[in-house]
């Protein structure tokens, strides 16, 4: 079996090496890479859509990121416990007619014993934004690894 540490139990060291390479190989817009993170059989609630196993996880994301135009994502620890963490994130990109959008969200992650993430809840918002407005332009600089997320 494949495994992805660190390891649960979560520590917040351990939590918040979790979440910065989650928001790493998000920032790669490569479905395959990002899909070998989750469980086989993994299970999604991505807003309004359940998504289950890692061929759909794929399809899935292939989907977003023809849609989702120089998407780039800041996730934050928000909490952890035992085998779960909670992570607020944000991120930006466009859509095919050149409108910006930030996308504000929550999301409740839990996994195996051998790191690999079996559930992903995400509620998300999106907001328009004018391009001017951006804030995260490509993946975070290791300088600003652990910096919190403006709220607005």
């Amino acid at each position: 079996m494949t495994s992805r540490p660190p390891f649960p139990p979560f520590d917040e060291t351990t939590a918040a090496q979790k979440v910065q390479a989650a928001e790493d190989a998000w920032n790669t817009r490569d479905p395959d890479r990002v899909a070998l993170a989750y469980t086989e059989d993994s299970v999604w609630r991505n807003r309004d859509r359940h998504v289950v196993g890692r061929a759909q996880i794929i399809a899935f994301l292939r989907e977003k990121w023809q849609r989702e135009l120089d998407y780039a994502l800041r996730k934050e620890l928000w909490g952890f416990r035992g085998d779960r963490i909670a992570v607020r994130f944000q991120y930006e990109c466009h859509d095919r007619e050149g409108q910006w959008w930030r996308s504000y969200g929550n999301e409740l992650w839990e996994f195996t014993d051998e790191g690999l993430m079996r559930r992903r809840e995400a509620s998300i918002n999106d907001y328009p934004i004018a391009e001017s407005e951006r804030r995260i332009h490509g993946p975070r600089p290791e300088s600003e690894y652990g910096k919190l997320l403006p709220l607005f």
